[in-house]
């Protein structure tokens, strides 16, 4: 697993100037685009400056594209265009070593992108009256952003492992990634949804609760979703992630063996 993490963080490192610059200007347009530009027609939500709402949701945004696209398309690639897995396994490493490591790299990606959109938030706090990261827990994002991102790659790696083709993963995309996107209470709270809503966003949508996490950490707003306070919901939070986590990452290797002895 620490070899084949190695090898993509060796990729990393050589073409780091593409994977750092969308990272760190994705969250500096939506800073601007909805935290000054909306932000300027929304006074606060649940008692926090709209900028200070969504600036969690931007980190919890940020891991789960960097997660997930690295294994989708990112792990796409390297399977069956570049052939990179067929050539790791005739070694000594075993295929559930290979996806393992991958999984382990694409939980990094969610690290590393994660820290950067932090990064800028607390850059861009010196440009507001008031800091946009205001609880002292921060220092705990980068292991919600690992376990999260475990979780994402996991979900990830079970796509790629049926995928005829990479075409294949505009569907993912648009039902999966595109609908938490906007209903995990990113960009308004998920109490203004309806009750069924609500209970679907917490129940199937992983992207609430890393929001719910993030939130908790950076600012420690609060809200009431279905009934429940989201400081009570932390726990619950952890644990879905745990299972789901656990769940897909054995899934994901199970699949993915029987694609690649195939």
């Amino acid at each position: 697993m620490w070899k084949v993490w190695q090898r993509n963080a060796d990729v990393f490192r050589k073409t780091i100037g593409v994977n750092f610059l969308p990272s760190m200007l994705e969250p500096i347009l939506y800073l601007f685009a909805f935290g000054f530009g909306l932000g300027g027609f929304i006074p606060e939500i649940n008692g926090v400056s709209y900028i200070n709402f969504i600036a969690p949701a931007l980190v919890a945004i940020s891991l789960m594209h960097g997660s997930f696209l690295e294994c989708t398309y990112g792990s796409f690639v390297r399977m069956y265009y570049q052939k990179t897995f067929d050539a790791i396994v005739a070694t000594p490493i075993s295929i559930e070593e290979v996806v393992a490591g991958e999984l382990l790299w694409g939980a990094t990606r969610g690290v590393i992108n994660s820290s950067i959109v932090l990064a800028v938030i607390g850059i861009s706090g010196l440009f507001t009256a008031q800091p946009l990261i205001t609880a002292p827990y921060f220092l705990l994002i980068p292991v919600i952003a690992f376990f999260g991102g475990l979780m994402f790659s996991a979900i990830a790696m079970c796509f790629t492992a049926i995928a005829p083709n990479i075409d294949f993963f505009n569907y993912p995309m648009f039902l999966l990634i595109t609908p938490m996107l906007f209903l995990s209470g990113t960009f308004f709270p998920i109490s203004s949804l309806p009750q069924t809503a609500q209970a679907i966003a917490l129940t199937t949508l992983p992207l609430t609760h890393i929001v719910n996490l993030t939130r908790s950490v950076l600012t420690g707003s609060t809200e009431i979703i279905f009934g429940l306070n989201t400081q009570t919901l932390i726990p619950i939070s952890i644990i879905w992630i745990t299972i789901a986590a656990t769940i897909f990452f054995l899934l994901s290797i199970n699949i993915m063996k029987k694609r690649l002895i195939r």
